[in-house]
């Protein structure tokens, strides 16, 4: 079957600013629980809680830098590069720089606020 998807669904997202995430294919768009994918676009400053997800997730950024920290380490992803966060790994999302980022998020199995495991708020202060 092939479907059109004439628009995505905005989904709330976590983190201490303001950011869009528009689901083109995912639990909340089209009623799919395999893969999720979303468009992403994220302030200057934003940052959202560290977390250990029960999913796969491939980043494209088509703007700005995003960045990871990631055990002990912080990775800068640019325009036109690329990571895979495997799940169970824990990762922390944010986007510091002028101009913030945009970039395109695909989740294995589909994203689902429930399989984030997002740190508590005791958790992140440290």
């Amino acid at each position: 079957m092939i479907r059109k998807i004439d628009k995505p669904t905005i989904v709330k997202a976590a983190g201490n600013k303001p950011k869009q995430i528009e689901e083109y294919v995912g639990r909340v768009n089209t009623g799919t629980e395999e893969v999720s994918l979303a468009r992403m676009v994220s302030p200057q400053g934003w940052v959202e809680p560290g977390q250990k997800p029960d999913f796969d997730e491939y980043t494209l950024v088509l703007k700005g830098i995003l960045k990871l920290k990631v055990m002990g380490r912080e990775i800068e992803i640019k325009a036109g590069e690329a990571v895979l966060v495997e799940k169970d790994e824990w990762v922390q999302y944010s986007t510091p720089y002028e101009g913030g980022a945009e970039y395109i998020a695909v989740c294995l199995p589909a994203f689902s606020p429930g399989m984030v495991h997002r740190d508590s708020k005791e958790e992140a202060g440290k």
